[in-house]
């Protein structure tokens, strides 16, 4: 890879500069020959009036911005255009402010954009110098220098790093549905998705979801289709997964989202639900003080309300048990039986077994999954191997 240091002004650079407010990224600069976000480059993510801000205030303080790195592309005819490598957010920064999309504060707390500034820190703007390594190479070469170089600062999420290696068709495509936030569809989505759409969590989530279905890694899938004019399948798939859930699950709770609906729709979109029964139980089962993690309601009531462990139930505290072991096991000495009622009962060499506290497990007499209270009158001592074998009877 070939690499050279040039520098460019701030006029130069945002020459007919374009922004897109609805996708939210910068697109051209430099007269039309730079293209400030390739598809194998992240959203624009400093839109926050602070970091974006933080850019113009250095600028006009004189501090560096630091190296910004171009991928030199040469046509048959010798002419040369440009792709930012790195460097993406200061450029679309600077060129949003240049063209009065941006506003800074002021010392008395005054909004400035561009236009409305001093001549001379316009001058200061515009005259303000880039310092920029232009790098030619091959494909694979730019986009290992494009990894390397983005290790710093914001670093590339795994999806972004994935969206640079297998950019394509596939990529431009998949970005435009799940990654532009003006999606009318998203809001909807992140009910059950996780993750900010600029950063491309939900399109993880959604090549996650359709790769697992076919028993691949989503760099797999991403390969395999790099270079497909249409995402028919990914759209269909996680599609059919969203509204699988919405036709189970009524409700729309805060604890629904970023669960692993993929693996739960591959488990048990096949089964029978009565969405009236299933809102009831959800509501049943919030009310409940025993339930101490929410977000496994859904995939135990899903499961058929066997797996206790993903609500993970309120357990009888060390006081409680003590004294249920105290009592039980003063009775059970005092009648020559084991301490353990199932082991009472039995006929093996357990029968008479008085076992220590560490010995034994605290148990529902009444299985909570059958209304029994996680409290002093509902709870018995068993030898662990019983406790074990009882499960929710």
């Amino acid at each position: 890879m070939k690499t050279s240091l040039n520098t460019y002004t701030v006029k130069e650079i945002c020459k007919g500069f374009v922004y897109n407010e609805l996708e939210g990224k910068g697109l051209f600069g430099l007269s039309g020959k730079l293209t400030i976000q390739p598809e194998y480059q992240r959203n624009y993510i400093y839109a926050d009036g602070k970091r974006d801000v933080a850019v113009i205030d250095s600028m006009l303080k004189g501090y560096p911005l630091g190296l910004i790195y171009f991928n030199k592309i040469t046509d048959a005819n010798g002419d040369a255009r440009f792709e930012v490598l790195d460097g993406q957010q200061r450029i679309t920064s600077i060129g949003r402010f240049v063209t009065n999309k941006l506003a800074i504060i002021d010392s008395n707390g005054i909004p400035q954009y561009f236009s409305g500034l001093a001549e001379d820190k316009r001058q200061l703007i515009e005259d303000y110098k880039l310092l920029v390594y232009e790098c030619e190479g091959t494909e694979s070469e730019i986009k290992e220098w494009f990894k390397t170089i983005n290790i710093a600062g914001v670093p590339l999420n795994n999806q972004e790093l994935l969206n640079a290696v297998y950019s394509g068709e596939f990529v431009t495509a998949a970005k435009a549905e799940f990654s532009n936030s003006t999606n009318a569809k998203i809001q909807m989505w992140q009910t059950y998705v996780s993750g900010d759409p600029k950063r491309q969590q939900i399109l993880e989530t959604a090549l996650e979801w359709v790769s697992s279905h076919n028993r691949q890694g989503i760099g797999d899938y991403m390969s395999q289709h790099r270079h497909d004019k249409n995402i028919d399948e990914l759209k269909l798939y996680f599609n059919a997964v969203v509204e699988w859930v919405s036709s189970v699950f009524e409700c729309t709770e805060s604890e629904m989202r970023g669960l692993e609906w993929g693996r739960l729709y591959e488990t048990y979109h096949g089964k029978s639900f009565n969405a009236t029964d299933v809102q009831k139980r959800v509501l049943e089962l919030y009310a409940d003080p025993y339930v101490k993690d929410r977000k496994g309601i859904f995939e135990y009531i899903l499961g058929g309300e066997i797996d206790k462990k993903l609500l993970n139930v309120r357990v009888f505290d060390e006081a409680t048990k003590k004294s249920v072991y105290t009592i039980q096991t003063a009775k059970a000495t005092a009648a020559g039986v084991s301490n353990c009622s199932y082991c009472a009962m039995s006929d093996n060499a357990n029968k008479c077994k008085i076992w220590k506290l560490a010995e034994m497990d605290a148990d529902h007499v009444t299985a909570w999954s059958k209304g029994g209270a996680t409290d002093r009158a509902n709870c018995e001592m068993l030898c662990k191997s019983h406790n074990r074998a009882k499960g929710n009877r």
